[in-house]
């Protein structure tokens, strides 16, 4: 399952450097498939979901910081446990029950986004 960051957050961007899929962005900022991956241009994703890498894509909040749940593994096949939950100071980064995935599914995530 992915992380999700509660209203909660408190804006400290703690979250943010430490994911290692570039799926964390600020409140109100654009966000593409290619950011921090080597995924471009056409693509079909895990969960056969067609885009392109390279598209603008809307935020997912305007007011805290947010988890774009396509892209994150939970850091599955980086770290043992998600980084952002393990760094923020207010515990608000918490599964996520809309997306929940098995293991395998994040870790076939993660090779797809890193070609590992």
């Amino acid at each position: 399952m992915a992380i999700i960051i509660t209203d909660e957050c408190i804006n400290c961007g703690a979250c943010e450097p430490e994911c290692p899929n570039t799926a964390i962005y600020e409140g109100a900022d654009d966000w593409k498939y290619s950011d921090g991956t080597k995924l471009k241009g056409k693509v079909v994703l895990p969960n056969g979901k067609a885009a392109n890498a390279d598209d603008v894509q809307e935020p997912v909040s305007d007011e805290i910081y947010y988890i774009v749940a396509d892209k994150c593994t939970e850091c599955k096949g980086f770290h043992d446990e998600p980084q952002c939950a393990a760094v923020c100071p207010v515990d608000c980064c918490i599964p996520d029950d809309e997306h929940v995935e098995t293991e395998k599914v994040l870790l076939e995530k993660q090779r797809f986004m890193h070609d590992l």
